[in-house]
């Protein structure tokens, strides 16, 4: 069942939705959004645990949606996520610790009129702090029923977070169970929780540089059935700033990457444990371009050691 607002509005921007389909939102004056021709939709995945599919591209929050109550920034948010949905994107993720991005996701949610959204947030309080209150005031900001995945962020109190993550989950408050980690951090300990708990996602930092997953963790989370969820894919843009003014090699085309995002996200998707990358971005053609690299083809294992050796030349 799709993710609905609590009480559900019937607002304008839903009708137009419900009449028109996405595209009727540039008529809401989203900045900068045109809606486009149909196109193909991404590539699906199933999460192990539960057989729910959900594209392989979501949209990450961290920074780019911390924009405050700045109404102008808050619209070009807005006009992100229209674009999001409109390309068959439904995965979002956030956290309380992301300054006022839940609120942002919120409001775009409201002012899209609530469309299907696989909602994914994190518990993030210290030693003694209430979780169950942390993440009732998520799913407020967020507007939402339920999240559809509840994540220990980077490890703080996963113990004690853990054991009310899986009550809330016996009690269907919600959907999945999740740890993260980002910039490569705690590698052994996200190990031994893996091992040693039944998640149903880890969420982690791996791209064409970071590699260090594919060696126990990538693995690992194929053998116990745990869904992967990509993290900073590109350094939070230092990838994409690295090879600024920097040709594709021709051959990048028969994987069908035409910028350097999408020859990034193609390599962290071809891995057959990865279930889905969050990159984040403040552009609409940025987030077309990024699901769009979800299309096949897809680079196989010999391309993608080709892809390694040419990116170690710079």
């Amino acid at each position: 069942m799709r993710n609905r607002r609590i009480d559900e509005p019937m607002s304008i921007y839903r009708r137009a939705i419900l009449k028109g389909g996405l595209a009727a939102i540039a008529v809401a004056g989203l900045p900068g959004f045109a809606p486009r021709a149909e196109t193909t939709r991404p590539e699906r995945r199933v999460i192990p645990s539960s057989g729910v599919s959900i594209p392989v591209v979501g949209l990450g929050t961290w920074i780019t949606f911390n924009v405050g109550t700045d109404p102008v920034l808050l619209d070009e948010s807005v006009a992100v996520m229209a674009a999001f949905f409109e390309a068959g994107g439904t995965v979002i993720d956030s956290s309380p610790m992301y300054g006022s991005s839940q609120d942002t996701v919120g409001h775009g949610l409201a002012k899209l009129g609530y469309p299907p959204v696989f909602a994914a947030d994190k518990v993030w309080t210290p030693a003694g702090g209430d979780g169950r209150e942390q993440i009732g005031a998520s799913r407020r900001k967020w507007g939402v029923r339920r999240f559809d995945l509840m994540q220990v962020h980077n490890l703080v109190d996963w113990r004690e977070h853990l054991e009310t993550l899986f009550d809330m989950k016996a009690a269907g408050e919600i959907g999945h169970i999740g740890i993260t980690t980002s910039h490569g951090r705690r590698h052994e300990l996200l190990e031994r929780i893996m091992r040693e708990y039944p998640l149903d996602f880890v969420q982690l930092t791996y791209n064409i540089l970071d590699r260090e997953p594919e060696e126990r963790l990538l693995p690992l989370a194929r053998d116990r059935g745990i869904a992967v969820m990509v993290n900073r894919p590109f350094r939070q843009k230092a990838l994409i700033r690295r090879f600024q003014g920097v040709r594709l090699p021709g051959w990048a085309d028969n994987i069908g990457a035409f910028s350097w995002a999408q020859f990034i996200l193609k390599f962290i998707l071809s891995h057959p444990a990865v279930t889905v990358a969050i990159p984040a971005t403040t552009r609409i053609d940025h987030v077309r371009e990024n699901i769009a690299a979800a299309a096949d083809p897809l680079p196989d294992e010999a391309m993608r050691r080709r892809m390694v050796a040419h990116i170690r030349e710079f």
